[in-house]
């Protein structure tokens, strides 16, 4: 019975990543709306300069997020906060992201265990639905996603 109950827990922690990334509970319709509050901060453009979404350039581009190491655009001037998250071997996922964008520096403190410091971000998605929405239209350009890009 123990070998039987190890190789189902084995087959589930292989197959449960590929279920969460296709079910995040997040709607991409929902959360293309929920980013007209980030565009102040955030543009969305391909790797070959096409604008998807126009916004501001304080925050980074947000074009293929998802799937992305923490901190990696390039050019970009990230918090040492969110700088060591990626080193530490962040990689946004939708859960991830989704949790990220409820209280930014606090996540990051609580994923790189450092007490102080601060994110850049100020802005927090309040509600944890709008964030997981967010997280469902973002992963949409990004690699591996049904009518996303090559990001």
């Amino acid at each position: 019975m123990n070998v039987r109950m190890s190789l189902a827990v084995a087959a589930l922690s292989v197959a449960s990543p590929a279920f969460a990334d296709n079910h995040s509970g997040g709607d991409a319709a929902a959360g293309e709306k929920e980013f007209r509050k980030c565009k102040s901060c955030h543009m969305i453009v391909d790797d070959e300069g096409n604008n998807i979404v126009r916004g501001g350039r304080v925050g980074p581009n947000l074009y293929g997020v998802i799937g992305r190491t923490a901190g990696s655009v390039e050019d970009f001037r990230y918090s040492d906060l969110l700088a060591a998250a990626g080193e530490a071997g962040l990689e946004w996922d939708e859960a991830e992201f989704a949790a990220y964008v409820q209280d930014p520096t606090g996540y990051l403190r609580e994923y790189t265990g450092e007490s102080s410091g601060r994110g850049k971000m100020a802005y927090k998605v309040r509600d944890e639905q709008d964030a997981m929405d967010l997280a469902a239209y973002l992963a949409t350009f990004s690699d591996g996603m049904d009518d996303g890009g090559d990001g």
